[in-house]
């Protein structure tokens, strides 16, 4: 018994000891201590003034969407310059990326195709020159009482035939690029309109067939392209067609043109739940096919959304963050937030979480380190 009684006082003692001795005198800062709520998102800060609050301020705008898209060739100015006869190529006058002019030589093909149609030429005119002296005796003879009327009617016909005929053959040497006064085994082929060589399909000896795909050459007009956007679904109602968005250039970023929305294709893709969206614009010479780019399409309405200093956003496992003080001195709930487009003067907008005039921590990230020590 007299040894228990030992044991208590001694402890006891301990204790007292404990809980009375004081803490040292230092001259550093005051200790901050975090006691974290049943509530995750709730902290208990002693020494609550070390970490300054800010007020929301107020930001009216039209909301944005920003999508990325690609440069492409406008279709209806796009060309293609065919083989105008079946052959081997001989020789290229321009190469893929050229910019070429209306008139242009652009390749040639030795063609066994001519020499038919030369031939067929020949014939039509020989047939004419005979049908024509035909015509002219059935009008002497008639003149002279020897034939009847019917006689000169016959050559008549045989004349008329033989100059659609021959009218045919002429045509279509000339569909070939042959001149017919001077018949040559090879044909050229020259550039339908002016712009630029944006696909190329043949290289020197290759075969190729008349009128048929592959062409040989696509001329594209450059000045007016087309971007294509993918929008996400959910994102749709923002888009319309006639509205204007404004393009970014990625390789150009100072750069900015106004496109139209010519076209909404009717289709989501099924995987990723975006659809096309087809922008118009007008190309200053810098835009080149393949291009990235991001269109901002901005909405008819205005919309009144917060703004907090760009420190007061803590950026956690991809998500937005500010700290809010709560009703409870030295209560600060963390709060999730949408954050928007960086303002002037370091400032960011809020889409959704807090409201203008709410109060929130204005260095989100340093309360955030003292939380975690």
């Amino acid at each position: 018994m007299k040894y228990l009684f030992l044991v208590i006082a001694v402890f006891m003692v301990g204790c007292s000891k404990t809980a009375t001795t004081p803490t040292a005198a230092g001259t550093g800062p005051t200790a901050v201590t975090v006691e974290p709520d049943l509530d995750a998102n709730n902290f208990k800060v002693a020494h609550a003034e070390r970490f300054p609050l800010t007020t929301a301020g107020d930001y009216t705008a039209a909301p944005e969407l920003n999508v990325t898209g690609v440069v492409n060739p406008d279709v209806s100015r796009q060309v293609p310059v065919p083989s105008l006869a079946t052959g081997r190529v001989v020789e290229i006058d321009a190469r893929l990326g050229d910019e070429v002019k209306k008139g242009q030589l652009l390749f040639k093909v030795r063609s066994t195709d001519i020499s038919g149609a030369y031939s067929d030429y020949r014939q039509a005119v020989k047939n004419e020159e005979l049908s024509k002296i035909q015509l002219n005796r059935a009008n002497l003879l008639f003149a002279d009482g020897a034939v009847p009327k019917s006689q000169v009617e016959i050559a008549q016909t045989a004349e008329d035939n033989n100059i659609v005929v021959l009218e045919t053959a002429k045509e279509h040497l000339q569909l070939l690029g042959v001149d017919p006064a001077h018949p040559t085994g090879i044909v050229e082929v020259f550039a339908p309109t002016a712009g630029v060589i944006t696909d190329q399909q043949i290289t020197n000896q290759s075969g190729v067939q008349a009128l048929t795909p592959p062409n040989p050459f696509t001329i594209s007009d450059m000045s007016k392209v087309w971007i294509i956007c993918d929008v996400y679904e959910n994102d749709m109602a923002q888009v319309h067609i006639g509205e204007y968005a404004s393009v970014h250039l990625i390789a150009y970023p100072k750069m900015v043109l106004r496109a139209r929305i010519s076209n909404i294709l009717p289709t989501v893709d099924p995987n990723i739940r975006t659809a096309k969206v087809r922008l118009e614009v007008d190309n200053p010479g810098v835009m080149r096919l393949g291009m990235f780019v991001t269109a901002t399409f901005n909405g008819l309405t205005k919309e009144r959304h917060a703004t907090v200093p760009a420190a007061a956003i803590l950026h956690l496992h991809d998500r937005d963050w500010v700290y809010m003080p709560t009703e409870r001195a030295g209560y600060f709930r963390r709060v999730e937030v949408v954050a928007g487009i960086m303002l002037p003067d370091k400032m960011q907008e809020i889409i959704s979480g807090i409201n203008p005039g709410d109060r929130v921590i204005s260095s989100a990230l340093v309360f955030q380190s003292t939380v975690e020590q």
